[in-house]
C-alpha cells in the first residue's frame, strides 16, 4: 500500500500531524497505524490539558458539541505530604508556569478519540488494531515505509488457522508518534545515532486510577498536586488527585525510575499513598472503575534525540517532549505533530521524498515547544543529584531565575547514567515491607489489571524477549532480588520454586497476557535483558476515558 505520510500511533502527536497534513494538502494520502483495539485504548494520562497545542491545530475546538475538554481547572494545590498531614506550598511561591488556571482537567484517551474523529472527517484512514513492528528500508538506507505485524501466528512460530499476513505500507515520509519508549523508535534512534551527544533519555512510570467518589467529597476542576510521603527523600516521584466531571476523580502517582533499591515497588508506593488521610477523605465510599500504568519521558531538554532521519521524524513522547514539574506534554505533544507535518508538507511540494526532514530538527528548539522545555532543563538533574526537598527547592528558585532573568545560575546541567545503572546491590540497601491491600483503598496487581481492560491472543509469540533467559535467575536475582517482579505494574514478571518455603529451583515466568504495554521493563532491567515488541494488534489494554 502506497502513501504520501504513514504515522505510526494515533495519540495526539500522531493525530495532530495526520490532521495539519490534510489542513494543508487535503490531496495527500495519510495513514494513521494504532496498535491499539481502537483510537484511545493505550492512552493514560493524568490529565491536565495545557490548551496550547489544541488552541493551535483547531482553533474553533471550544464550541464543538463534542469537544473533549469541559471542566477548567477551578482550584490549584500542591501540597509536600508527611505520613499524616500535608503542608501546603502557597501558589504565590510558585513560578508562573506551574500555575495550571487556564487549562483543563479531563481524558487524554478522550481527546485522542476527538482527533481522530476530527482525521477522518478530513480523510486520514486510521487502522486500529494493526501494530507496526518493523521500519522498511531502501537501497540507500533511507526510511520507505513500516510494516504490521502478522496475525494468527502461534507461540510455536507456526501459523494458525487464523493467519493474516502483515501490511506493507510504504511512504514518502513516516512519522513515528509511539508514545515513551516506542519500539520502532527504539531501533530508529540506534540505527541513526540520533542520541549522539545528548544526555541519556530519562524516565517515570505513571500508575492511576479512576474512581467514582461521593458527590460531597467531590470538586470538579480541583488540581491537586503533591510529593513527598510515601517516597523517601532519595527516590523522585510525585502524586496527583484531579476533580473530573460526573463525580469522577483521577488519582496517580508517578516514581522516577532512576531509583536506586531494587525492593522498591512502583504499584505498592501507589496503593500505600491513596491510604494518606488527604487522600483517604476524598476515595472513601467511592469506587474503583480503571487502573493503567505507562512510561513517561523524563529527560526533556538535555535527552531529546535528533528528531529527523532519512525518510521521517521522531513526535511526541517518541521524542520526549513532557515537562517534568509541569507534568504536562500533550500540548508539545500536538504543536510537534504540527510542525513535523509542516515540514513534510514543504518536502512534498518540492517535489522531495524519504529524505531527512532536516528543517524540522532546527526549527523545534526554536519553537515554543523548545522555550517550555529549556526553561525547566535543571529541575530534574537537581531532583535527582540533591533529593527529594533540597532538589525542589533549587529546581524552585532554577524556575524563578529563567523567569525573572532569563538564565539559570546552574546552567544546564546532566542527568548522568541512564534509569538502568541506578539500582544498588541487596546487600546496600534496606528492603521495603509494604502493608497487605485492605480491598477498600489499596488492591493487589492482579484485581487492578483486571480494571485496566487488559487481553491478549494466548497462543503467539512472546511480546517480552530476553537476550539471556538465564540472567534473571543467575545474576538478577541474588544482586537484586530480581527487580522485574517489583518493578512491573501488572504482574507479568514472577520468580517461582519449585518449594517456596525452601526457596530452591526457582524459575524466572513471564505472564505476557498481563502486561499493560507500560515498557517499564525495557527502561529498568539492570542488565537491559528484556526487550518489548508489539504483540499482535489490538493486544493490550483497554482503557475507557484514563
Amino acid at each position: 500500500m502506497e502513501f504520501d505520510v504513514v504515522v505510526v500511533g494515533a495519540g495526539p502527536a500522531g493525530l495532530a500531524a495526520a490532521i495539519r497534513l490534510k489542513q494543508l494538502q487535503p490531496d495527500l494520502g495519510v495513514v494513521v497505524l494504532e496498535k491499539g483495539s481502537e483510537v484511545g485504548s493505550h492512552i493514560l494520562s493524568g490529565v491536565v490539558v495545557d490548551p496550547a497545542g489544541l488552541d493551535a491545530l483547531l482553533p474553533d475546538w471550544r464550541g464543538h458539541d463534542d469537544r473533549p475538554l469541559t471542566v477548567p481547572v477551578t482550584d490549584d494545590r500542591f501540597y509536600y505530604l508527611g505520613p499524616a498531614g500535608g503542608l501546603r506550598l502557597p501558589n504565590a511561591l510558585m513560578p508562573k508556569l506551574m500555575s495550571n488556571h487556564g487549562n483543563f482537567v479531563g481524558s487524554l484517551a478522550t481527546v485522542s478519540r476527538y482527533l481522530g474523529r476530527q482525521a477522518e472527517a478530513l480523510g486520514v484512514d486510521i487502522y486500529p488494531g494493526f501494530a507496526a513492528v518493523e521500519v522498511l528500508y531502501g537501497d540507500a538506507g533511507e526510511v520507505v515505509g513500516v510494516a504490521s505485524g502478522d496475525m494468527g501466528v502461534g507461540k510455536d512460530g507456526a501459523v494458525t488457522d487464523g493467519y493474516t499476513r502483515g501490511m506493507e505500507l510504504r511512504a514518502k515520509y513516516v512519522l513515528v508518534a509511539e508514545g515513551a519508549r516506542g519500539s520502532l523508535a527504539k531501533g530508529l534512534i540506534r540505527r541513526f545515532d540520533l542520541d549522539a551527544g545528548r544526555d541519556p533519555q530519562k524516565y517515570g512510570i505513571g500508575l492511576k486510577e479512576l474512581w467514582e467518589v461521593p458527590a460531597d467529597t467531590h470538586k470538579a476542576g480541583l488540581v491537586q498536586h503533591s510529593f513527598g510521603w510515601p517516597l523517601g527523600n532519595r527516590t523522585g516521584g510525585g502524586s496527583f488527585m484531579y476533580g473530573m466531571e460526573d463525580n469522577l476523580v483521577s488519582v496517580g502517582f508517578v516514581v522516577h525510575l532512576n531509583y536506586e533499591n531494587p525492593t522498591l515497588s512502583p504499584f505498592d508506593e501507589f496503593q500505600r499513598f491513596k491510604t494518606h488521610p488527604m487522600m483517604a477523605d476524598t476515595l472513601k465510599g467511592g469506587k474503583r472503575l480503571a487502573y493503567g500504568a505507562r512510561a513517561i519521558t523524563e529527560g526533556g531538554w538535555q535527552s531529546v534525540p535528533k528528531l529527523s532521519f532519512p525518510g521521517g521524524a521522531l513526535i511526541g513522547c517518541a521524542a520526549g517532549f513532557v515537562n517534568v514539574p509541569r507534568i504536562k506534554g500533550s500540548h508539545n505533544a500536538i504543536l510537534s505533530g504540527m510542525m513535523a507535518a509542516e515540514h513534510a508538507v514543504r518536502a512534498l511540494d518540492a517535489g522531495r521524498a524519504n529524505d531527512e526532514l532536516a528543517s524540522f530538527e532546527d526549527a523545534w528548539r526554536s519553537s515554543a515547544i523548545g522555550t517550555d522545555l529549556k526553561r525547566v532543563r535543571n529541575v530534574k538533574p537537581l531532583w535527582s543529584k540533591f533529593g527529594t526537598m533540597p532538589g525542589v527547592a533549587l529546581g524552585g528558585i532554577d524556575m524563578w531565575c529563567e523567569q525573572v532573568f532569563g538564565a539559570s545560575p546552574f546552567g544546564t546541567l546532566s542527568h548522568g547514567k541512564p534509569d538502568h545503572a541506578t539500582l544498588k546491590p541487596l546487600a546496600e540497601v534496606t528492603p521495603i515491607a509494604y502493608p497487605k491491600p485492605d480491598g477498600v483503598l489499596s488492591f493487589d496487581k492482579l484485581s487492578s489489571v483486571y480494571l485496566s481492560g487488559t487481553n491478549h491472543e494466548e497462543n503467539q509469540p512472546a511480546h517480552l524477549v530476553l537476550a539471556d533467559p538465564s540472567i534473571p535467575i543467575a545474576r538478577n536475582l541474588p544482586l537484586y532480588g530480581e527487580p522485574a517482579r517489583l518493578y512491573c505494574p501488572a504482574g507479568v514478571y514472577e520468580v517461582v520454586y519449585a518449594d517456596e518455603a525452601s526457596k530452591t529451583e526457582p524459575r524466572f515466568q513471564i505472564n505476557a497476557q498481563n502486561c499493560v504495554h507500560c515498557k517499564t521493563c525495557d527502561i529498568k532491567d539492570p542488565s537491559q535483558n528484556i526487550t518489548w515488541i508489539p504483540p499482535e494488534g489490538g493486544g493490550g489494554p483497554n482503557y475507557p476515558n484514563m
